[in-house]
């Protein structure tokens, strides 16, 4: 194997990273807790330090739900109540050094929409073009659902984007669901590292 292929890709002038979800209630003892999810915080810290040191942009993305979200069972969606805007559950883990300068984009905060992808809400891509942002580092939860919209859809946004393949799990509903999802987001142009 060269030694290209176990070269980390760096981050430089013109990236930002994008910290998918990473709230109680996706981790342990949470509502909505991801299998291992835990394990994404040290890899994410690294990252964190990594785009500081570089005096790049980081953002921090999270579920910002009103309490009858059409996402929840009661409201007849597939998940239990979580992230409900306000509650400790919504908030970011205290494991995560987020920066005091990081973006907090939310998402997911009308009752009637699910939003998924961290782009389908608010002014996030925009944001990041006028930034001058062209590359994105995506990290977090839940590969299978926000991780994979969002890197999908700024892909069709027109980024390039790195899949921090280290700092992801998946809920799995369906076995493979995460593997499935990686494999997606990598034949539509996804870099992994």
């Amino acid at each position: 194997m060269s030694d290209s292929a176990n070269k980390t890709i760096e981050p430089e002038a013109g990236d930002a990273l994008i910290i998918v979800d990473l709230q109680n209630d996706f981790l342990t003892g949470g509502s909505l807790a991801v299998s291992d999810g835990d394990e994404v915080i040290p890899v994410l810290n690294t990252w964190i330090r990594r785009f500081r040191k570089a005096g790049l942009p980081i953002f921090a993305t999270r579920d910002w739900h009103p309490a009858d979200h059409c996402s929840f069972r009661d409201q007849g969606g597939p998940w239990p109540p979580h992230c409900v805007a306000g509650t400790k559950g919504a908030e970011f883990t205290s494991e995560l050094v987020l920066p005091p300068d990081a973006y907090v984009h939310s998402k997911a905060m009308r009752p009637e929409k699910e939003a998924y992808s961290d782009f389908e809400d608010g002014d996030l891509g925009p944001k990041l073009r006028q930034m001058g942002i062209a590359r994105l580092f995506v990290g977090g939860l839940a590969t299978d659902y926000c991780v994979r919209a969002t890197v999908l859809d700024g892909l069709k946004e027109g980024f390039q984007v790195v899949l921090l393949v280290d700092a992801i799990r998946a809920v799995e509903v369906e076995p493979g669901d995460g593997d499935r999802a990686i494999a997606e987001m990598r034949d539509a142009g996804a870099l992994a590292a």
